[in-house]
């Protein structure tokens, strides 16, 4: 091969592992996901965790998950038992909740937004 190819083949070799990285380094966009607030509770050690009962997907039964809350504060003005929208990233090995609201309750047999 010669030394101009080798160049070529070496530079577009190069291109597309660094356009691979790049893709890996962006994180997808936060999905909001609809569930109800069963219950939070704080561990002995100060941390704080919220459990919350998904809505069924679409062959998915209800189940209720428990996320770690980083910050009292999210839960202001949330009462147990409300329908709320939130967004989680796995932190530490822990499923953390990043953001969380109360919205309207779906209606049944009626499209969610």
């Amino acid at each position: 091969m010669s030394k101009s190819l080798c160049r070529v083949v070496v530079a577009v070799t190069s291109a597309w592992v660094m356009n691979g990285a790049a893709a890996q380094a962006e994180e997808p966009p936060p999905v909001m996901t609809r569930a109800r607030l069963a219950s939070s509770y704080e561990e002995p050690g100060g941390k704080l965790y919220v459990r919350l009962k998904l809505l069924p997907g679409s062959k998915i039964p209800f189940t209720t998950q428990t996320f770690r809350l980083s910050d009292r504060s999210l839960l202001t003005g949330i009462p147990e038992g409300s329908s709320v929208k939130f967004t989680a990233r796995q932190i530490d090995g822990e499923n953390t909740l990043t953001s969380i609201h109360a919205v309207a309750e779906c209606r049944r047999f009626q499209p969610c937004e």
